[in-house]
């Protein structure tokens, strides 16, 4: 019984030195993946998650710099706006160390373009600018 607990105290551990977003990012991994999931569902608790300590985040022409808790209450008052319906990732490129996405959001009655660059530090991927824009 000690054995047992002991293992699930060091996967407790495990699971708090490498948080959820980092998880298994190898060479193949999609990060937007998740990120897109989180998008669609209008989750921006969950999307949060994927924000680097401070952003940017850009919403039709307004920018803001942001906390990871400012940003995710950004986006929490604009999933209550334009409740989403679905997301789609149109285009993805980037290097090892940088990347981004661009989809395309249909919520609240209309259709965005989403812009999310992030950037691989300490072990894993955050979100370091989000821009949700309407298309010209």
């Amino acid at each position: 019984m000690k054995h047992r607990t002991a293992s699930v105290w060091a996967a407790a551990a495990v699971l708090m030195v490498f948080p959820v977003s980092s998880y298994a990012q190898g060479d193949g991994y999609d990060v937007f993946t998740p990120i897109a999931k989180y998008i669609a569902a209008g989750d921006a608790e969950k999307l949060s998650a994927w924000f680097s300590d401070n952003l940017e985040i850009t919403i039709f022409s307004s920018s803001n710099d942001s906390s990871r808790n400012q940003a995710c209450q950004i986006m929490k008052s604009f999933f209550r706006s334009y409740t989403p319906r679905s997301f789609e990732i149109t285009h993805k490129t980037g290097r090892m160390n940088m990347k981004y996405a661009i989809g395309t959001l249909t919520a609240g009655g209309e259709m965005f373009i989403v812009t999310i660059f992030v950037g691989y530090k300490d072990s894993s991927y955050n979100i370091q600018h989000l821009k949700i824009e309407r298309p010209d």
